[in-house]
């Protein structure tokens, strides 16, 4: 059986991570998306199990005290982690996961899988993220702030990863995270 193999996405808010991540399964189905559980609460539309699984706080920590997270975080107010059974299943099955994750939470994936292929996502400027997270025209002008001043810290961080790529045209930096995850790295220097 081939090998499994565990893929982290990272980058500030607004970096576009969503949206490569959206492409990279579209074109490779075979990746196993892991999905996240949080405390927040379901936007409109969103279904548990689907886009995350809701918990509540006191179900949240029970599951930091049982070891049942590979890494969590504290973001906005609300905890976010990543279930460790199901991708250790899928891992074991010999399937390629990816985690789309913050900073802090990659940084706790990158000591229990230090074999993990970090990828860090940066905007072509934090001018052009500024006006990203304003476009979206979802948050107050505070959580905006909020999100930028967070993004300068990130991006400070990016050299801590395997993978840097700019995200100025989609097409192009799906193009780089494809040939860093399915060209070998003796063949090419990305």
């Amino acid at each position: 059986m081939a090998k499994g193999k565990l893929i982290v996405l990272t980058g500030p808010s607004g970096v576009g991570k969503g949206t490569l991540l959206r492409s990279l399964l579209r074109r490779h189905p075979d990746l196993y998306l892991s999905t996240s559980v949080t405390t927040r609460s379901p936007r409109s539309g969103e279904k548990h199990g689907r886009e995350y699984f809701f918990a509540t706080r006191p179900e949240f920590e029970r599951m930091v005290a049982n070891n049942q997270l590979l890494e969590w975080a504290e973001f906005a107010g609300n905890y976010y982690g990543t279930p460790r059974q199901p991708v250790e299943e899928q891992i074991n099955q010999g399937k390629w996961v990816v985690l789309e994750i913050e900073l802090q939470g990659a940084r706790q994936i990158h000591k229990t899988f230090p074999d993990a292929m970090r990828i860090f996502i940066l905007p072509p400027s934090m001018s052009e993220l500024e006006q990203r997270l304003r476009h979206r025209a979802s948050e107050s002008e505070d959580a905006i702030l909020r999100r930028l001043e967070r993004a300068t810290l990130e991006v400070g961080a990016a050299n801590e990863f395997d993978i840097r790529v700019v995200n100025d045209d989609l097409d192009e930096a799906l193009d780089r995270i494809e040939l860093a995850l399915f060209v070998p790295r003796e063949t090419v220097a990305v």
